[in-house]
């Protein structure tokens, strides 16, 4: 039996017909391949500031280091215990002022670490379990708690160094209720003359056009992180993680 040719009286119908059906189908609801879990949604009301700790205690080396909290993994340097408390007072006045939250202080949640790291002898509890014990310690909704991973400090003038200030830091907020990292920030920062980065015009005009202090370039990074972190006045937090670029 010979195969019926298609002729062009008989062609074009046919072409239409299938424009028609590719309309028909693309225009027809798709089922999606995978079903999008809507992100938990809780109140805040009340907060822990615990504040930072070294990643790498002074006296140690410089090692490659997990964050406990988050799992992400980090070059580490030994960063100084005085450093370390400027950074959470600088948190804690910070939180107070911007964020609205009723807040509990640092020197409030150590009492109550303390007191937890001495009843858990076997050293079996892990630090956002640690975390939590303390929020509920308090009745708090969450813990503020972050990691310093780098400090070092200036060395020149405001307009002339041999070495830039670099920072490195992270920042956590934990619910009490479940330990879920409720929302994170970290900030990485070298400062750098526009010259070497013509890119990087906002930390130019900031410090208008002069070389950073360690101290200053970090207060640069909590404007920028706790501008992003949810307000007392926004009371509806998703659960998410941002990790915002250093600037």
């Amino acid at each position: 039996m010979r195969c019926k040719v298609f002729g062009k009286e008989n062609f074009f119908p046919w072409l239409w017909v299938f424009f028609g059906l590719l309309v028909i189908w693309g225009c027809h609801p798709q089922k999606p391949s995978a079903t999008v879990k809507k992100p938990t949604m809780m109140e805040i009301n009340k907060v822990v500031i615990v504040g930072f700790d070294a990643a790498v205690p002074q006296g140690k080396e410089a090692d490659v280091v997990r964050c406990p909290l988050s799992g992400s993994v980090f070059m580490a340097e030994p960063v100084p215990q005085d450093v370390v408390q400027r950074m959470t007072d600088i948190l804690f006045n910070k939180m107070e002022a911007e964020k609205g939250y009723e807040i509990i202080s640092p020197s409030q949640a150590k009492g109550v670490i303390s007191r937890i790291m001495r009843s858990d002898q076997t050293l079996v509890m892990s630090p956002v379990k640690i975390l939590q014990d303390v929020g509920n310690a308090f009745d708090a909704d969450a813990v503020l708690a972050g990691y310093l991973y780098r400090w070092r400090e200036r060395e020149g003038t405001d307009y002339a160094v041999n070495r830039p200030a670099s920072v490195a830091f992270d920042l956590h907020l934990i619910s009490t209720v479940d330990g879920t990292i409720l929302w994170n920030a970290k900030f990485d920062k070298t400062q750098r003359s526009l010259s070497e980065n013509v890119f990087d015009l906002a930390t130019f005009f900031k410090s208008k056009g002069r070389w950073l202090t360690a101290e200053k370039l970090a207060i640069l990074g909590f404007k920028k992180m706790l501008a992003e972190m949810p307000a007392k006045e926004n009371p509806e937090i998703r659960t998410r993680q941002v990790e915002p670029e250093g600037y």
